[in-house]
């Protein structure tokens, strides 16, 4: 049976920026949950980022807060440590939040704080798409449950 990485705030666990979290209750996740198939991370507390800490949006390279502070490092480690995890644990398959800047797979804010979307990824997202494994975000659970499907036949 295939594992899904699965972002912890959507799962119900307070680690988004400001205390709260993104619980997706679909019949997917539900599912999932039942079979034993979920590992929850959040690059971001991995990081060694607090819950709450201060919005953070990708500029580049970078990661920085609505202050200019540089969280990069953190946002780096994030990433680091879920490649490391997926790869201990054979994992192909991820699900992660949209827009985050460490998640984001399609979109992420543009670094303005003005809430304007561009094409990118977080960085936690984009590494793992370079080592080989999918990503898909809460929007895209149907794709995910097809790519598990394929993966379980191969």
């Amino acid at each position: 049976m295939e594992k899904i990485l699965i972002s912890s705030c959507l799962l119900g666990q307070t680690v988004r920026y400001d205390g709260g979290h993104n619980l997706r209750q679909d019949e997917w996740m539900l599912r999932w949950q039942r079979e034993g198939r979920i590992v929850a991370f959040c690059p971001e507390c991995a990081g060694g980022l607090p819950t709450p800490r201060p919005a953070a949006e990708r500029v580049g390279d970078l990661v920085l807060t609505a202050q200019g502070e540089d969280v990069t490092a953190a946002f780096r480690l994030g990433a680091q440590k879920a490649l490391t995890l997926v790869q201990e644990q054979g994992i192909k398959v991820a699900i992660l939040k949209a827009r985050s800047p460490s998640c984001g797979n399609q979109q992420i804010y543009d670094g303005s704080f003005s809430k304007r979307l561009i094409a990118g990824r977080g960085m936690a997202a984009e590494l793992l798409l370079a080592a080989g494994i999918s990503v898909f975000n809460e929007t895209e659970l149907a794709e995910a449950a097809m790519r598990l499907a394929q993966l379980e036949v191969e």
